[in-house]
């Protein structure tokens, strides 16, 4: 059997895209590549992410990554389409991709909503051909699932890649993205204002928000 495993990395942050993987594993690979180490991609380094990364792509018989940036988050939220939804659309985006030829698979994504019925049944909705496809939506489906596993090392490599290249740029001082990373923090505090036209900060968050009226009270002091 075919199995679809689609995770994200990224969800949360206010700098940086939100990365969507879909891997695509014959059942048969499941054990090898759980004897190589492939696990949930957050309890492994950032080194060891990278060096699966490539070896799932090598055994997969196909993947689909999904990069949304943050001006594309921003303005979905602004047109009243949430997070969640946005992650449907693109848990779709690559099963329709990936779903071509094939006569039977089972899709297991790791459901970002606690309500996982409502979500599913949205997601399905955005099927082009639910025939062939057997869909199950879990929690911790990275932790119970090969290749929801794959998928997540591949979602955050390709996250961690992307930041890379915004620590390129902007400094390494930029954090890992999250709100709970004081490198981070102090970044906003600093340059919320100064590169709010670069499509690096989801100006839609609270976090970007408060930096900026921060930001602008000091301003107002001098």
């Amino acid at each position: 059997m075919l199995i679809l495993g689609i995770d994200d990395a990224g969800r949360g942050p206010v700098i940086g895209p939100m990365i969507l993987a879909g891997c695509l594993i014959d059942q048969k690979k499941e054990a090898n590549l759980k004897k190589l180490g492939v696990k949930d991609s957050k309890q492994l380094t950032q080194k060891r992410r990278e060096f699966l990364a490539d070896i799932i792509k090598e055994q997969a018989e196909t993947f689909e990554v999904i990069i949304v940036y943050p001006k594309e988050i921003d303005g979905e939220n602004a047109n009243g389409t949430k997070l969640n939804e946005l992650e449907a659309l693109a848990c779709a985006k690559i099963i329709n991709t990936i779903n071509k030829g094939y006569k039977k698979i089972k899709v297991v994504v790791d459901c970002p909503s606690p309500t996982i019925s409502k979500w599913q049944d949205f997601l399905k909705t955005k099927i082009e051909n639910l025939s062939n496809l057997e869909i199950s939506c879990e929690h911790k489906a990275d932790k119970n699932h090969v290749a929801v596993s794959a998928a997540s090392i591949l979602a955050k490599s390709t996250r961690e890649k992307e930041m890379d290249k915004l620590k390129i740029k902007f400094g390494s001082e930029i954090g890992s993205g999250y709100c709970s990373d004081p490198l981070t923090c102090k970044f906003l505090e600093k340059h919320a204002i100064k590169h709010q036209d670069e499509d690096i900060f989801r100006k839609t968050w609270i976090t970007w928000k408060n930096a900026c009226n921060k930001l602008g009270q000091r301003t107002l002091k001098f």
